[in-house]
């Protein structure tokens, strides 16, 4: 089922239509503002500069007075009502807006500004906090590409109109007025149509300091390493969003010699990008949250971000060009190609990452979580602007500033992956599974979410374990021989995803029980592992003896059981094959065709070795 499928259900659709006139209203205020002081009030100079530059950070400064407290109220209280009162806020707040724009108040405007900071404050928590609720967990890449997609689009869209509207000859206060007020109420309309989404920490004690719970709610972020790092990784996201897209004007008319209509393409291409990027996650990931995609998004930011530079580091040899002419000028498709991959690599690297950070953090703490992610957020932001000041003001070109981002960008990346290595396991996982095989999985959700169980499968080739890696939603042990563990490259993986390497009674007994006892160890802690009970990889294609191990682990640690079985994996590359296949000089199956399929769970008191092989067996069919 397609993610634009939830477009279609209400437990999806009127939230996502609520963020996105959310957003929209967002960037249609702060443009039309913008027209308004920047070309219509006659200002000075140095009077405009104050106030464009006072606007974003009147903007940020609620994300790190009020995000912890957001975070409490989307986690003590149930979100939709917050949703709707947020609404009504924002209703009120674009109704001052109006008689700012009419009376050319400029102060007034900086104040619905801050306000509407306040409104992107209480609601962010809550944008992501309610996904999980909404979605199942086959669902979250997807649900995450639709908002990010929608946001950006959103985003793009208000920037247009607000700066159209204004310019409305006569009218433009009038017209940004009216649109803003009604897209407000457009969206409180529609976010009452949004389902009950129950509080999560219903007994939270509130703390209503901001300071004191702005620590303790970073204190909770830091709490799970592999998530805080994601968040770092969400942040340094919107560094390198921030530096590239605060350069765009100035960039727009002295290095590619454009007018606003160029401005606008130049726009446009990254937020199509990013949307485009956002909505093939879940395709690569095959609907899994695929942390693997983010290093390749990671890398793809770099290149194209370089290539930019290189694409051109001077000046424009024309000026005054509209969109079209700019188009048709020499070179310029390699730069709107460069910008429109830097939005589809960013797409495939902050989608995964946030949609991690929901699928590991607990539900009564997710909210908080996202709120610390925000105060982050901002906080790079804020970083982003002063990097972005001072390179120019060091008289580097924006180029340059370009260059500097993309290599930045990689050494920020290797940080990151360096501490969470679990992120470039997945990448290189990910990559030879959908080099070398085209997997069908089936009956996988039989495997629990949560909890305990034990995963029984049959050994065709010495790529089971990352197949499996590869298809299972959670987090997997894996049970293998040791001389397998040790295979060069595939070592990193293994080692990263704590699988426990086995050898037989003769060979090393001291391994073999070290296995067993961290078997029971990882059960114990909740985990899944999944073991080969074979013993070895087949030599025919056909199951051998599953081998009484199964019936150690569970006579000590009583667990479920789900059987899988590999289809199709015989004859493909990495398995072994018989010696009338090897008299025959078959070649192997390259970018095989293969089925990973999964049957009912088998509880603890009923399996065991003799029924087990006889269910992967039957899952198994003719086929290895």
């Amino acid at each position: 089922m397609s993610q634009f499928s939830l477009l279609g259900k209400r437990r999806f659709a009127p939230f996502f239509w609520t963020q996105a006139l959310g957003a929209f209203n967002d960037n249609a205020f702060r443009n039309a503002m913008v027209m308004l002081v920047a070309f219509q009030m006659s200002l000075g100079d140095k009077m405009v500069s104050l106030y464009t530059n006072l606007a974003p950070a009147l903007f940020i400064l609620p994300f790190f007075l009020f995000s912890a407290t957001a975070g409490q109220l989307a986690e003590k209280y149930e979100k939709t009502r917050i949703i709707r009162y947020v609404k009504i806020f924002e209703i009120v707040a674009m109704t001052i807006a109006a008689i700012g724009f009419f009376t050319h108040h400029v102060s007034l405007l900086l104040v619905v500004l801050f306000l509407m900071g306040v409104h992107s404050t209480v609601f962010g928590p809550i944008k992501y906090a309610i996904l999980p609720q909404a979605l199942d967990r086959s669902e979250l890449v997807g649900g995450n590409g639709l908002v990010e997609t929608g946001t950006q689009l959103a985003m793009l869209i208000g920037m247009i109109v607000g700066n159209s509207l204004m310019l409305i000859a006569g009218y433009g206060p009038l017209a940004a007025s009216a649109t803003t007020i009604l897209i407000a109420i457009a969206g409180y309309t529609v976010s009452r149509s949004i389902p009950v989404a129950p509080a999560t920490a219903p007994d939270l004690r509130f703390n209503w300091n901001p300071f004191t719970e702005t620590v303790r709610v970073l204190g909770i972020t830091r709490a799970d390493r592999a998530v805080f790092n994601a968040v770092l990784g969400i942040s340094w996201f919107w560094f390198f969003g921030t530096v590239m897209i605060a350069q765009l004007p100035n960039y727009t008319l002295h290095n590619l010699g454009g007018d606003g209509s160029v401005n606008t393409l130049v726009l446009t291409l990254f937020s199509l990008g990013t949307g485009v990027g956002s909505l093939l996650c879940e395709r690569l990931s095959g609907r899994r949250v695929e942390i693997g995609l983010v290093p390749m998004g990671a890398f793809g930011l770099t290149v194209f971000a370089v290539d930019l530079y290189f694409a051109r580091s001077g000046l424009a040899p024309v000026s005054g060009l509209d969109w079209h002419g700019f188009l048709r000028a020499p070179g310029t498709w390699r730069i709107a190609l460069d910008l429109t991959m830097i939005g589809v690599f960013a797409g495939f690297y902050v989608v995964p990452l946030f949609a991690f950070v929901q699928s590991r953090t607990p539900s009564d703490r997710l909210s908080r979580v996202i709120a610390g992610n925000n105060i982050v957020n901002a906080l790079l932001i804020c970083i982003a602007s002063s990097f972005g000041i001072g390179m120019s003001h060091f008289g580097f070109s924006i180029p340059q500033i370009f260059l500097a981002t993309g290599l930045i960008n990689i050494v920020v990346a290797v940080y990151i992956f360096t501490l969470v290595p679990e992120f470039p396991m997945r990448f290189i996982t990910w990559v030879l599974v959908n080099t070398l095989y085209r997997v069908r999985v089936d009956g996988l959700r039989n495997i629990p979410e949560e909890g305990a169980a034990l995963l029984v499968c049959n050994h065709v080739s010495f790529m089971d374990p990352l197949i499996l890696m590869a298809s299972v939603r959670r987090p997997v042990r894996f049970v293998m021989y040791y001389k397998i563990f040790n295979i060069p490259i595939l070592r990193f993986v293994f080692r990263t995803a704590k699988a426990i390497p086995i050898a037989g009674r003769k060979e090393d007994p001291a391994l073999m029980d070290e296995a067993f006892e961290r078997v029971d160890e990882a059960l114990a802690n909740g985990e899944l592992v999944c073991i080969f009970p074979e013993g070895g990889i087949t030599r025919d294609g056909a199951i051998a003896p599953f081998r009484p191990g199964v019936d150690r682990i569970l006579a000590r640690r009583p667990v479920p059981v789900v059987p899988l079985a590999l289809r199709g994996m015989w004859g493909s590359i990495f398995s072994r094959r018989d010696s009338a296949l090897r008299r025959m000089r078959v070649p192997r199956r390259f970018w095989s065709r293969i089925e990973l399929v999964g049957g009912a769970l088998v509880p603890a008191e009923q399996a065991n070795a003799a029924m087990l092989e006889t269910r992967v067996g039957e899952l198994r069919g003719d086929q290895a």
